[in-house]
């Protein structure tokens, strides 16, 4: 054969070979593109205007927000959120859920948190919303997103440099923002600057924020993109899922516990978050006033889609609730009634394709108000758990009861009841940092294996 043809064959050959390479490339990268999906990594639920319900372990904020009514004033924010799965693209939802006026939020940014309110070098990012604008306005009653944001700092998202950190999230309150909507124990501190105090979420330095804060304002979610499939887990409840007693900037609720211990399982790709409110109920209140808000927010039935339903990529609900519609429901409602929401709710909830894992109620005798103390709810919460065992209606149980009940006193056991957030007796209803562990470990992980790629390595 003559040497040109040779060289054109060769050539031909190669060509071909090279854009049949590109075109297999080209397409793999098209699927994987199209396989990726927002996920939730970190949520908050919001429950009412500040100041209503229970700061546990929170500061006096007088100086921060002297009139409530007015709320925050010209000033900035820097919340500090630890997302439960880690990506490079990252999104912000917003909510002015319980506002009476529309809220403007502008120099929004999201950086790594190095100690307090200082942020690692380099880290920060500005975010946008739509059209690439730099401030949004939410109106009353709703939520809004951001643009997406490339944090350049994220090498991978199962890097193990990323293990335990948390992002940093500053935005400036433009005007007066009017009843600010809130979760009043976030058991985190973040950091706010003064009234009229301007904008400072550029700045890496936390000098512009005197005031801490153990209250999230504002923000209630952020996602990420996320390859397929994700494990998404929701802990749905009250206080004992909100964390109460557990230890501040510890993350050790129950949840805490079975993140990590999800993550050991099944890898990066999972997201555990808390969807609890302190003094929520199932059914009560039967409305939500504004203007005289009940403090444990909204019940769980009112708010499920707000709360639940809207989070991005959620596949499975833990819920842990009922206690406090018999210890604070006026009147105290019947085991059968909180059994007829309960499984309102979990239908809801099956009906969007998410499967819902029931926690059995943990013990109240003795602790508490007095009506979470008597005999007559420890038997109602009993027939509650009865039907969560054996009512056939969950994915799965995780018997929270039996992991912190003493079988002699019917009360808590007595190493889960000193407090670990101030210190402490302890209230006798919420267990403190070793209970809340016992909990998380009374999970079976392979119940959540029918929402992974593979099954959990040893």
């Amino acid at each position: 054969m003559p040497l040109y043809r040779t060289k054109v064959s060769r050539v031909f050959w190669m060509t071909a070979l090279v854009l049949g390479l590109a075109i297999v490339i080209g397409r793999s990268t098209a699927g994987s593109k199209s396989t990726e999906r927002w996920a939730v990594a970190w949520a908050s639920s919001q429950h009412g205007p500040y100041p209503s319900g229970n700061a546990a372990a929170g500061p006096e904020l007088k100086f921060a927000f002297p009139d409530p009514r007015a709320g925050a004033h010209e000033q900035t924010f820097r919340l500090i959120v630890k997302p439960s799965m880690w990506g490079k693209r990252v999104r912000l939802r917003f909510s002015n859920a319980f506002g009476t006026k529309a809220l403007t939020i502008d120099d929004v940014y999201v950086g790594l948190q190095s100690t307090g309110g200082n942020l690692v070098p380099g880290t920060n990012r500005p975010v946008t919303f739509e059209a690439s604008r730099g401030a949004v306005t939410i109106e009353p009653g709703t939520q809004g997103y951001s643009a997406p944001v490339d944090l350049s700092f994220v090498k991978s998202a199962e890097s193990a440099d990323l293990l335990g950190r948390r992002l940093a999230i500053s935005f400036h309150v433009v005007g007066s923002s009017g009843p600010m909507t809130w979760h009043s124990t976030a058991l985190t501190t973040s950091y706010l600057s003064p009234p009229g105090g301007g904008t400072h979420g550029k700045e890496e330095s936390d000098r512009a924020f005197p005031f801490s804060t153990a209250s999230w304002f504002f923000l209630d979610a952020v996602d990420v993109m996320a390859p397929k499939d994700p494990i998404v887990v929701a802990a749905l409840g009250d206080s004992i899922t909100n964390g109460s007693l557990s230890t501040l900037n510890g993350d050790d609720r129950w949840e805490d516990v079975l993140a990590y211990r999800l993550h050991g399982a099944y890898g990066a790709h999972v997201s555990v978050v808390n969807s609890a409110i302190g003094g929520n109920q199932v059914i009560g209140p039967a409305t939500y006033d504004m203007n005289d808000p009940y403090f444990g927010g909204p019940s769980a039935l009112q708010r499920l889609e707000r709360d639940v339903l809207s989070l991005s990529g959620l596949t499975t609900v833990v819920w842990l609730e009922g206690i406090n519609d018999f210890g604070l429901g006026m009147p105290s409602p019947s085991a059968e009634a909180v059994i007829a929401g309960l499984r309102e709710g979990v239908n809801r909830m099956r009906a969007r394709g998410i499967r819902v894992i029931g926690g059995t109620l943990t013990t109240s005798l003795n602790g508490g108000t007095p009506a979470h103390a008597s005999p007559e709810t420890d038997a109602k919460r009993k027939a509650v758990n009865q039907f969560i065992r054996t009512g056939r209606l969950y994915d799965g149980v995780a018997d929270f009861d039996a992991a912190t009940l003493d079988p002699v006193t019917g009360m808590l056991r007595p190493e889960f009841i000193p407090g670990s957030t101030t210190g402490g007796p302890g209230d006798r209803i919420h267990p403190n940092r070793a209970g809340y562990q016992a909990m998380g470990y009374a999970v079976d992980v392979s119940l959540f294996a029918r929402t992974a790629e593979k099954g959990p390595t040893q």
